[in-house]
């Protein structure tokens, strides 16, 4: 029992002792107690462990680092030693590039991922750096030797002595030898890149032109103007053009016998300098969007220096930059690639032709026409209106005729030029809309009438002289203003179609699903389909405008028919009142009612002034029209639809109507051409009506028995223009007539 007591002592001892030490071994740096020893044993095995990783890491740069410099030092030397380079003549160059590829795939392995993945970037950033000394490496002696060509001069290669063209083509040949080396190590994209980068030589030669150009166009001289983008524009087209012959020459010579046959020296070389513009723009235009004037100019100038460009010959197929798609899309597309920019630009050129067109339609001399030499466009006359809005038109076309893309293109179209065509074509419609209504039975003032649309300038009070506005030549005078202007901007839009900048767009719309849509989508525009395509992009507003054109004459013929009907209703009257009345004492003559001399002075004067202001096709549709019509109603009213008719009045009514055709023929003036006969045509049922009831006894019996016999209907046709010379009254209307005389 004194034993075990004694053991137990001695284990509670222990235990306490244990947990004392436990406690001493345990971390009291959370009560701000010095930390333990275990601690800092621990912190310094991971510091020694840090400090190895990175003695590694500092080892791996430091090879790296000597490699790269071995790598330069070595081009250097052999370069001074000997003409031309190979592959043999960069090994150290091979060894760094090896050297990375294994550091590379060891950190891929590695769980250190973090500080791995920096030292893999900054390996290749090396690797990358290198390669560009090597190149400046080589630079510099071609700079040297490009300096005593006078370079970037125009040079005259034949002019300087052996030595010194050998000394360049040396240097050159050695670059473009490095560019091959760098395509058998496949050099990663970009700076550095190979062929897609650009021919190296030619890169060095673009050096010193990119310091004149920033020294002119990028510092505070005067030659910095951002209202001048056509002088920088014209520096770089001059320094190109001047070039072409040294490139196409010697430096052709030079880049084919190093095995680059397929690309063009001179246009490579453009697409070296074209970076200098395009930086440019990209720095210039986020000052210029808030004048829109001077954003607009930089656009058109932009795309006139693509348009020169492209007619100097310059082709991106045989470059570097040759892809898929061999259509250079020209400098234009900084600015128009850029969605915020190109809407910018096409709201500002919208507003500039939205004031145009009104400041064209406020004109006070906007619906006069044109009385210079009017027929030097499309041979007929026209309103100023009319011809200030084709220019207008054709002037928005030029702007945007040279983007070189479709899409473009059609914004353009759409947004832009086809509301100021459909705006035009809804004010002379507006004006039509006013005529009629002025010219019906409500004498009422009408706001924004034709007063306004048709240059009237009546004040604007409610005692409109609705009369003198609509009627007698005045009134026609305004309605000719109308088709005149419809006609032409018609005639102008059909030959817009047939021009091939409009016939390639709407190709391209036919074959783009996105540019129909914007098509079908605008009703100015056809409806591009499969079957019954339009032909041209302005098919749509061809039609309106033909429409507005032939509703025009359809008032007109209202008009100048009405008008004559209303004034022949005296002379109806008269004879109504008078049977007699046109009887003369003299059995062989006639004396015609003073009543008739009104409407056919009328109709004279209108004939007179549609004559000297139509063209003559519409001239004539519209005498046609308007003869047809009176002489329809002076039938009915005169002869057909009649009490018996004696032989004085029928004598009356073929003298009338012989009247009405040398009218006519008076007021034409032989304008219609083929004589009396064509005049006459219209007049013809007229004229043969009068003809019959106004006959002798004998011929009266002749054309009595002719239609009331049993002739057949042709031989009766025969014999009636073998007697009168018409048939345009058939066998009943003659019968009617016989039977009405007395």
């Amino acid at each position: 029992m004194h034993t075990a007591q004694g053991l137990s002592l001695i284990r509670h001892s222990l235990a306490d002792e244990l947990s004392e030490l436990l406690q001493r071994l345990a971390s009291v740096s959370s009560y701000g107690l010095a930390p333990t020893v275990l601690e800092d044993v621990e912190a310094l095995h991971w510091n020694l462990k840090e400090l190895e990783s990175i003695r590694g890491y500092v080892r791996l740069i430091e090879h790296a680092l000597s490699l790269s410099e071995a790598t330069i030092n070595h081009l250097r030397d052999k370069t001074a030693s000997q003409d031309s380079i190979n592959v043999a003549t960069v090994p150290l160059y091979q060894d760094l590039q090896a050297f990375v590829s294994r550091v590379s795939a060891t950190c891929s392995t590695s769980e250190d991922g973090d500080q791995m993945l920096h030292l893999i970037s900054f390996l290749s950033r090396l690797l990358e750096t290198t390669w560009l000394d090597m190149k400046q490496v080589l630079a510099s002696p071609l700079l040297e030797a490009a300096e005593e060509l006078k370079w970037p001069t125009p040079v005259n290669y034949d002019m300087f002595t052996a030595d010194v063209r050998v000394k360049f083509e040396r240097s050159f040949l050695r670059l473009l030898q490095l560019q091959r080396i760098g395509e058998q190590f496949e050099i990663p994209q970009g700076q550095t890149s190979g062929i897609k980068g650009g021919l190296y030589p030619l890169g060095v030669l673009v050096q010193p032109i990119s310091l004149r150009f920033k020294y002119h166009f990028e510092d505070d001289r005067q030659t910095n103007r951002p209202d001048k983008p056509e002088w920088y524009f014209t520096h770089i087209l001059n320094v190109i053009h001047d070039h072409r012959s040294f490139m196409e020459g010697t430096v052709q010579a030079l880049v084919s016998a190093s095995g680059y046959t397929a690309l063009n020296a001179w246009h490579e070389f453009t697409v070296l300098v074209l970076p200098l513009l395009s930086r440019k723009l990209r720095r210039t235009v986020p000052l210029l969007l808030p004048h829109t004037s001077l954003f607009a100019h930089t656009i058109y100038q932009t795309l006139s220096f693509d348009a020169s460009l492209i007619e100097l010959g310059f082709d991106v197929t045989k470059t570097s930059v040759a892809g898929d798609d061999s259509k250079w899309p020209g400098l234009s597309e900084v600015i128009l690639g850029q969605k915020e920019w190109f809407d910018l630009w096409i709201d500002g050129e919208k507003r500039f032709a939205e004031a145009q067109y009104n400041a064209i339609i406020g004109a006070s001399d906007a619906w006069q026409i044109a009385d210079d030499d009017v027929g030097v466009d499309y041979d007929v006359k026209t309103t100023n209106s009319a011809r200030r809005i084709k220019a207008l038109t054709e002037q928005i076309t030029e702007r945007y005729s040279a983007l070189p893309s479709f899409s473009h293109r059609t914004r353009f179209l759409v947004q832009v030029q086809l509301p100021i065509l459909e705006s035009y074509h809804g004010r002379i419609s507006t004006s039509l809309d006013a005529f009629e209504t002025l010219s019906s039975a409500l004498i009422r003032a009408v706001p924004g009438a034709l007063g306004v649309s048709l240059g009237i300038k009546d004040d604007k009070s409610i005692n409109v002289d609705t009369q003198r506005l609509t009627t007698g030549i005045d009134g026609v005078q305004r309605l000719c203003k109308a088709l005149l202007s419809a006609m032409y901007i018609a005639t102008a839009l059909k030959a817009w179609g047939e021009e091939l900048s409009f016939l390639e767009l709407w190709t391209e719309i036919n074959h783009r699903a996105g540019l129909r849509a914007q098509a079908q989508a605008n009703s100015a525009l056809p409806n591009p389909s499969t079957e019954n395509n339009p032909e041209t992009i302005f098919e749509e507003l061809i039609v309106s405008y033909h429409k507005l054109s032939q509703r025009t004459e359809d008032i007109i013929v209202q008009q100048i028919s009405s008008e004559v009907e209303a004034a022949l209703k005296v002379h109806f009257n008269a004879i109504s009142s008078s049977p007699n009345s046109n009887t003369s004492t003299s059995a062989e003559e006639v004396a015609l009612s003073q009543t008739l001399l009104g409407p056919l002075a009328l109709l004279s004067a209108h004939l007179s002034y549609v004559r000297a202001t139509l063209p003559r096709l519409n001239m004539t549709t519209l005498y046609r029209r308007i003869a047809s019509r009176l002489a329809e109603h002076i039938l009915q009213r005169q002869i057909l639809y009649r009490g018996h008719i004696s032989s004085s009045e029928g004598k009356a009514a073929l003298a009338e109507s012989e009247l009405w055709v040398e009218t006519c023929q008076t007021g034409l003036a032989g304008s219609l051409g083929g004589g009396r006969k064509r005049v006459e045509t219209p007049w013809a049922r007229l004229v043969q009506a009068g003809r019959i009831v106004g006959a002798d006894e004998e011929t009266t019996s002749q054309i009595t028995h002719a239609t009331f016999s049993t002739l057949s209907q042709k031989e009766w046709e025969e014999q009636m223009i073998s007697m009168i010379g018409f048939q345009e009254l058939d066998r009943e209307e003659v019968g009617r007539l016989l039977r009405r005389q007395e």
